[in-house]
């Protein structure tokens, strides 16, 4: 229960972030394990494709459960803006688990043929609407929460914290796993472990977020105000400028987020890393990350939350073609450097704000509705478009010319997100309980 006032203690809004940063967690490590393994396994296992092709196809799959996130956006943004944030999350993390291990469980091509990569997309696609639902409604969750804090930019962004430490874990287990077993056994079996795994830690996460309390600006939306009917449509029909606008800013975030993770990954193994080099790398590049995140949440409630986010648009923009040559190298120094800054810097430094800035932007109506459409609406042409047209650039020209291109393409999406972030009033101070 909240105190007397309505207004949460710093420990009910501790308790809150916390049900909200393990549920992500959970939710981070099964989809970014999933990325790790599409990137150096699936296109062995389930694809029988010539070289880069293999690699192209599974990083292909991979996307797909980018792009259906909207759908999933639509679906549990609607839920928790008519029943709850906290139901809501629940509800998503059952149905991530549950396709985690369906993926885990999936037979191989040498097994049933070409049933295993439709079933791959099919677990794929499932695993992609769940995830569609976390973001949005967890920051909406703790943000409200946290509406009445002088730190809500901090407690926003412990929903981001999720991405550094599922990472951490994610490449931390693999590279542990993989030091224990043979390459022959990796791939017979041993890639399966994280996905069972995963399915039986996202039970103790549902248990803990049943055990939380819904936020309070919720919770006194709905003891005054009339639920809308349909939110997730409502918001569209009310703010379609405003659901753009937001996405533009994500589309470059998602994008360097999946070239560097899930592409890159892919890309180092190209240019001659191996594969436990490059998730080294990104094992390094993610422990900077989470400083990197603290330290723009920090800044973005001390500043404001724009000065954050433009930050890591103009580096993103300047850093773009830099990153492919450094990793064109072969120097693991130089590959790490290249991780630290154009990932772990450009991406952590800015989703610092980006919890804030999303939640901020919408009313308590249809808040999750919308800060979950912005967010999730820019995966189709951002984050989920990104790896699968640079894996076309990668085959098209090779690995000594595409990076110019992907560079580029990555340019252009810089400077969109900084219009928009420019078009964009901050929010910093505004109530969220009007």
């Amino acid at each position: 229960m909240q105190q007397a006032t309505g207004h949460p203690t710093e420990k009910q809004i501790y308790k809150v972030a916390l049900a909200s940063i393990i549920g992500s967690v959970i939710e981070q490590y099964d989809f970014l394990v999933t990325g790790i393994i599409a990137a150096t396994v699936w296109g062995d296992v389930f694809f029988k494709l010539p070289g880069l092709a293999a690699i192209a196809a599974a990083i292909a799959v991979y996307g797909m459960g980018i792009v259906i996130r909207p759908l999933g956006a639509y679906i549990f943004g609607n839920l928790a803006d008519r029943v709850g944030r906290k139901d809501a999350m629940v509800y998503a993390l059952v149905l991530m688990g549950v396709s985690t291990l369906l993926i885990g469980l999936t037979p191989s091509f040498d097994r049933i043929g070409v049933i295993a990569p439709a079933l791959l997309i099919v677990f794929r696609l499932v695993q992609g609407i769940s995830f569609g639902a976390e973001f949005g409604t967890a920051s909406t969750w703790v943000v409200e929460q946290a509406a009445r804090s002088k730190y809500r930019a901090f407690w926003g962004a412990w929903v981001g914290f999720a991405i550094p430490l599922g990472l951490l874990l994610g490449f931390g287990s693999v590279i542990v796993v993989k030091s224990l077993m043979t390459h022959e056994q990796f791939l017979n079996w041993g890639w399966r472990i994280f996905f069972v795994v995963g399915f039986i830690v996202a039970i103790v996460g549902i248990v803990i977020r049943t055990r939380t309390e819904d936020s309070f600006v919720f919770e006194g939306y709905k003891s005054k105000s009339e639920l809308l009917a349909h939110p997730a449509r409502q918001v569209w029909r009310d703010m379609p400028l405003r659901i753009l606008r937001t996405s533009l800013v994500n589309a470059m975030f998602s994008g360097v987020f999946f070239l560097s993770f899930v592409f890159g990954t892919g890309y180092m193994k190209s240019v001659g890393f191996t594969a436990m080099q490059a998730e080294t790398i990104g094992l390094i590049a993610a422990g900077f990350m989470l400083v990197f995140m603290i330290i723009g949440s920090l800044l973005a409630d001390k500043i404001n939350r724009r000065t954050i986010l433009l930050t890591s648009a103009v580096v993103a923009f300047l850093f773009a073609i830099p990153y492919f040559y450094l990793l064109n190298t072969g120097n693991f120094m130089l590959a790490a450097i290249a991780e630290i800054v154009g990932f772990g810097f450009v991406f952590g430094f800015g989703y610092g704000a980006v919890p804030t800035f999303y939640t901020e932007n919408f009313p308590t109506k249809y808040r999750a509705s919308g800060a979950s459409a912005g967010y999730q609406v820019s995966q189709i042409y951002g984050g989920g478009l990104i790896p699968i047209l640079a894996g076309m650039m990668l085959r098209k020209y090779g690995i000594h010319h595409a990076y110019l291109y992907i560079g580029i393409m990555v340019m252009c999406y810089a400077v969109l997100a900084i219009f928009a972030i420019l078009a964009t009033p901050d929010t910093k101070g505004a109530s969220l309980e009007a």
